[in-house]
């Protein structure tokens, strides 16, 4: 079955070659606080901060999970009110987990064909962090750099927190514009699922320090303690962290990654364009998704092109959220190979030919 679902997805090729040399060398048994896993660790932070451009001051962090962040966030780097934009699903799950720990969180939803911007949209002047969801998972949209960009120059005094999950290590993220990022692996890394990054600016680090919070074991303040030594608070996914080690030294930069994707995707954009039986969901071009096409169309249209696909070996994503049933959508993530694209797009001139 090749996977087009938007995560858990593809993995990359080589992953069972690596999974192999782990337990060969070891590594899948080693104690979390030796030698050997801090020379892991501290290995795949410099190479992931060399390959996707991640500023050196930023600490980078492993966790369970971009759902975990959601609380790391909450518990220990907002002290009142977070102001979330959200269009989607995982965005509006983000502000309510957060309500949870911090009832004074509000947050703004805007529509899939509007485009996010400070100077559109207003943050309140008690909230202490703007949250953003740099690409919707439900429906294929995504926030441009330059639109981060305009809060950071707009709200310079305010932390400012991205969810990259579906797009980190697939496009170029300007990092310095926000102090926040966090992306679980198993989609633009192409890694099995258990565990996410979460990178952070020296201001975030301030403000843990700051507020002060250590009741939990992932208390961010914890955390920074245990990361100077390139460990962790809890015993880790060593086999996840070993295997993003062999993937962010086989990738090239992610400048040339987003490219790649970039015409990947739009060459997806124009092959949809011309087929009738289902539509592309997003309108306006300059807010697709480079990593995530959602698709639109008759509910039984919908569920025949998912089923159809299936029995050929092609697995699809289900909609999500308030497009769960009228939609479907494909990852393009850069562990799918030029052939399992060819093989969809086979699929489909064959699906349109049936109408």
């Amino acid at each position: 079955m090749i996977s087009f679902y938007p995560g858990p997805s593809r993995l990359y090729s080589k992953i069972p070659e690596f999974m192999q040399e782990a337990f060969e060398k070891g590594a899948l048994s080693i104690n979390h606080r030796s030698p050997e896993f801090i020379e892991i660790s501290k290995k795949t932070i410099t190479l992931f901060k060399e390959k996707l451009l991640v500023p050196e001051k930023y600490t980078i962090f492993f966790v369970s999970s971009a759902t975990e962040c959601w609380e790391i966030i909450a518990q220990s780097v907002i002290k009142e009110r977070s102001y979330h934009f959200y269009n989607g699903a995982f965005g509006e799950k983000w502000l309510e987990n957060t309500k949870k720990l911090k009832p004074n969180c509000h947050g703004l939803q805007f529509q899939i064909e509007e485009e996010l911007s400070a100077a559109k949209f207003s943050v309140p002047e008690e909230a202490e962090l703007i949250a953003i969801t740099h690409n919707e998972t439900s429906n294929g949209t995504e926030v441009s750099n330059l639109s981060i960009k305009s809060f950071r120059t707009k709200y310079p005094n305010k932390l400012i927190a991205v969810d990259a999950t579906s797009s980190m290590a697939g496009t170029f993220l300007d990092f310095s514009n926000a102090d926040i990022w966090y992306a679980s692996v198993q989609k633009c890394f192409g890694l099995p699922a258990g565990m996410a990054v979460m990178i952070c600016s020296p201001a975030v680090i301030h403000r843990a320090k700051e507020i002060g919070e250590n009741r939990h074991y992932n208390s961010l303040i914890s955390m920074i303690e245990r990361m100077k030594e390139y460990q962790t608070t809890y015993t880790p996914n060593v086999l996840d962290i070993y295997l993003l080690m062999k993937v962010v030294e086989m990738i090239p930069s992610i400048k040339e990654t987003d490219l790649k994707i970039r015409i990947i995707a739009e060459n997806w954009y124009d092959f949809f364009g011309e087929m009738k039986q289902v539509e592309l969901l997003v309108k306006s071009e300059k807010l697709r998704s480079g990593t995530v096409i959602a698709l639109t169309g008759k509910e039984e249209t919908i569920k025949r092109i998912k089923k159809e696909a299936k029995e050929k070996g092609l697995l699809l994503g289900n909609g999500y959220g308030n497009w769960k049933t009228n939609t479907f959508r494909i990852a393009n993530f850069p562990a799918i190979e030029a052939e399992e694209i060819n093989k969809l797009k086979d699929f489909f001139t064959t699906f349109g030919l049936k109408f």
